[in-house]
């Protein structure tokens, strides 16, 4: 049951991200499309430094370290 949920989860952020790229590249919108949201952020130094920090710490936990043994 747990499974379902969670991938039920995800299928829910999917759509949900999808919806807000759609809607956000029609005519007249109001939200910012992606890009333009990383324009915004990308231009403070901190924010920057933060998202490097954030993908290493990723990649890190993620990428470089071996799974535990069972």
């Amino acid at each position: 049951m747990t499974r379902i949920v969670t991938i039920a989860g995800f299928i829910a952020c999917g759509v949900a991200m999808l919806v807000l790229a759609l809607t956000s590249r029609r005519e007249g919108s109001r939200m910012a499309s992606f890009g333009e949201l990383l324009d915004g952020v990308m231009q403070d130094r901190a924010a920057r430094v933060t998202i490097v920090l954030f993908w290493w710490w990723i990649g890190w936990h993620f990428l470089a370290t071996p799974p535990l043994a069972a």
